[in-house]
């Protein structure tokens, strides 16, 4: 088990990426607090992880709240007496012109985005070094890498945990706390939801067509599962990545790579190879 006894915390585990991982963590050993602004959705994920034997908890807390984090670890370090690995993950998206992102909802989404990393760091570490060190990784985005229109709020959240993770990594390595974050591209899970619904109602297609059209725009030729990016996570936050901190590691099918091909004949294959 990659995971064993290390008591974890992962936010925003009532769904996506975040329950995936909690599952995946408590498959491989891990006791799990499971942490989400949306309360029955955390719980809902702590049973299901314990009516698999595995051991889990729940907690409501919005991580952009300094008391709700302080609370958080407290309560997990309270239950299982230490804390190893935390998976900063709770996030929101939100797409407009920035000339028509009112204020209150960037600062909204820097809260949850880049305030809620840079606290979940601040007193998770503290707890992690009284055991000689520990592992924590944060959900950035391919959008941190590079930029995308309407999505500058995003982009920007996203982009600063980038930063955060690899100057925290610097600054905690020499401590034994590893710091990576992993940067995925397009991933089924429900942050996407309310962008299909628009998306459906400007253009009539169905939600199995757009999916589809971003799927095509990887490399690998779809779009990503919660679980694939869960395993990743699982690795950065195991003994496996003993030697890797300071890291944003693409989980994103070759969408930072590049475009995929076009999909006519390239005029080498229409001669049957030669050149």
């Amino acid at each position: 088990m990659k995971l064993k006894d290390k008591v974890s915390i992962v936010t925003g585990a009532a769904s996506g990426i975040g329950k995936a991982t909690a599952i995946n963590f408590a498959r491989e050993g891990a006791p799990v607090m499971c942490a989400d602004v949306n309360a029955e959705g955390a719980e809902a994920t702590a049973r299901q992880i314990a009516d698999t034997g595995g051991q889990a908890a729940s907690i409501r807390a919005n991580v952009a709240k300094e008391d709700d984090v302080k609370e958080m670890v407290a309560q997990t370090v309270g239950r299982w007496g230490r804390l190893d690995v935390l998976f900063n993950n709770a996030g929101i998206g939100i797409g407009m012109p920035v000339t028509q992102m009112p204020v209150e909802e960037w600062d909204r989404l820097m809260g949850i985005n880049l305030r809620g990393v840079f606290l979940g760091c601040k007193h998770a570490i503290p707890e992690m070094l009284k055991n000689g060190g520990g592992s924590i990784v944060s959900t950035a985005s391919d959008a941190g890498l590079r930029g995308s229109a309407f999505l500058s709020a995003y982009c920007a959240s996203k982009a600063g945990v980038i930063l955060l993770t690899k100057s925290l990594a610097v600054e905690w390595g020499g401590q034994g706390i590893r710091i990576n974050c992993v940067c995925p591209g397009v991933i089924q899970t429900p942050i996407l939801d309310p962008l299909i619904a628009m998306s459906q109602q400007a253009t009539g297609a169905t939600p199995d067509q757009q999916w589809k059209r971003m799927g095509d725009m990887h490399p690998i030729g779809r779009v990503g599962q919660p679980e694939e990016v869960a395993k990743a996570v699982t690795f950065l936050a195991s003994n496996e990545a003993s030697f890797i901190t300071g890291i944003a590691m693409p989980v994103d099918g070759g969408l930072e790579a590049g475009p995929p091909p076009p999909r006519t004949p390239m005029p080498w294959e229409q001669r049957g190879g030669q050149q």
